[in-house]
């Protein structure tokens, strides 16, 4: 059964950096990644692997599920009282539709649709035929996207998002008196992860707070050892430190900006091929 992970909020602002305990730096042969696999084999993974003969699996910790009907009533969300819908990823997408579904709403020809990446846009010929619709686009994040509002400011903006979502949206909206509306429509939860509970890696990587949420919600007595732990961003690096588990790699580094780069860079310092700089 899925555990809805609950949101940590931290105030922390010091500078964060992974341990320096040489004692740690063992070799590396098994790695696992706390996100889906990649499609194909062109992934910088899937070189990463074969490069230095790594096991390299993959795993979701997490999962986003749509909230209940009820749930969502509560709320006392008008859709169609929206001139335009906010669509951060293609999960928002689905639960959306998903829910205008199930309350037999249309959405009418003149709805804007406002997306965070053209990825996303063109998501939406999933459910309605995007070349009679105005929807725009933004490059890769919430700033590109806030770009596209600004020219668009008399909306009524409908934003569908998860129970744990970055703040940069409702900020900009609250701050420069747009009209909007906060949905949450799914909801992230922890992976059912009880058949790896005899499986051990010499490296687990983690993406989000919500990554080691979902960690201790399955192993409550989970012992770190020597499986070291790679983190993605400093929210997640904090979590891990918050966690009381000691932080081996860290990504984004100056040199290495992906974590298959921040990890290459922890095996080779590991065979003394070259030092971190930080």
């Amino acid at each position: 059964m899925s555990k809805e992970i609950t949101p940590v909020i931290s105030t922390e602002t010091s500078v964060i950096q992974p341990s320096d305990n040489k004692a740690r730096m063992k070799a590396v042969k098994s790695i696992l990644i706390t996100q889906p696999k990649p499609e194909g084999d062109k992934s910088p993974y899937h070189e990463l692997a074969k490069k230095y003969e790594l096991k390299v699996d993959f795993r979701p910790f997490i999962h986003v599920e749509p909230v209940p009907m009820r749930d969502f009533r509560k709320q006392k969300v008008n859709i169609l009282a929206h001139t335009a819908v906010i669509f951060t990823s293609k999960n928002a997408v689905d639960s959306f539709f998903g829910i205008c579904k199930e309350l037999k709403l249309e959405m009418p020809p003149e709805m804007k649709y406002f997306c965070i990446t053209e990825q996303t846009a063109n998501y939406l010929q999933k459910y309605i035929v995007i070349r009679k619709r105005k929807i725009f686009a933004g490059i890769k994040t919430a700033s590109d996207l806030i770009e596209l509002m600004k020219k668009h400011k008399t909306e009524k903006y409908l934003y569908p998002c998860s129970d744990i979502r970055k703040d940069d949206i409702p900020q900009f909206m609250a701050k420069n008196s747009f009209q909007y509306t906060e949905s949450i429509m799914y909801k992230t939860v922890a992976s059912d992860l009880s058949d790896l509970s005899d499986v051990n890696y010499d490296v687990i990587a983690f993406f989000s707070p919500s990554g080691i949420q979902s960690l201790f919600t399955n192993f409550p007595d989970f012992k770190q050892n020597d499986t070291r732990i790679a983190a993605f961003g400093t929210t997640t690096a904090r979590a891990v430190l918050e966690a009381n588990l000691i932080l081996d790699i860290l990504a984004p580094q100056p040199n290495a900006p992906s974590m298959t780069g921040a990890i290459e860079l922890y095996i080779k310092e590991g065979k003394g091929e070259v030092k971190v700089i930080l």
